[in-house]
């Protein structure tokens, strides 16, 4: 008979398989429902549900686990004496696997589940903000927009190209990260020296 923590790590490593099978299947499809992702994760449309009572508590969790990630690295970066653009730079890097791998919540935010989404990005969006505002103070980034506005402008981007990077390929870090950077006001000779043979 199985302990009580053998059976909770099984519902744990559901819950997960179902959450990464989530995300491959909205990636493909954004309107994508309930049944899909059972199907995808190979188990029933009741387990789904025991997990993720409705699909915003699917869209809801999927975020929640996207804000962790991003906001974990920003925080690591953040904490270096580096230049906001350096900075930056070293931020996308970094995120660029995260931002590949949640694009879905940027087609989500658009929609019906915009709200839920905007909310729990908060913590991600401050982050983005401050590290805007620092190279706003030192002169490194434009200053013709507000640091909150500036900065979703330019993450806005690196979430753009990610997706356009699924169907053709062409489009990687690189392109993101520079032109993220040209988005924030740095001049595209700085941009392509920072970036580097960053692929």
């Amino acid at each position: 008979m199985p302990t009580e923590s053998s059976r909770v790590r099984s519902m744990n490593e559901t819950r997960d398989r179902i959450l990464d099978v989530a995300l491959d299947v909205l990636g493909e499809n954004p309107d994508a429902g309930m049944g899909d992702i059972a199907s995808a994760a190979g188990v029933v449309r009741r387990t789904v549900y025991g997990h993720f009572p409705s699909r915003l508590d699917l869209v809801r969790t999927l975020t929640e686990r996207a804000v962790t990630e991003v906001t974990a690295v920003l925080t690591e970066v953040n904490a270096s004496d580096a230049e906001a653009d350096a900075t930056w730079v070293e931020f996308i890097a970094r995120v660029w696997p995260v931002a590949h791998r949640y694009r879905v919540l940027l087609a989500l935010r658009r929609g019906e589940y915009g709200e839920a989404i905007h909310g729990l990005l908060g913590p991600v969006d401050e982050l983005l903000a401050d590290l805007v505002k620092r190279g706003q103070d030192s002169d490194v980034f434009a200053q013709h927009l507000p640091a909150g506005i500036l900065s979703q402008v330019a993450y806005g981007v690196v979430f753009a190209i990610a997706d356009s990077d699924l169907s053709n390929g062409t489009l990687g870090a690189r392109a993101a990260t520079i032109t993220s950077l040209l988005m924030l006001g740095v001049p595209e000779t700085r941009a392509v020296a920072l970036v580097g043979d960053q692929p």
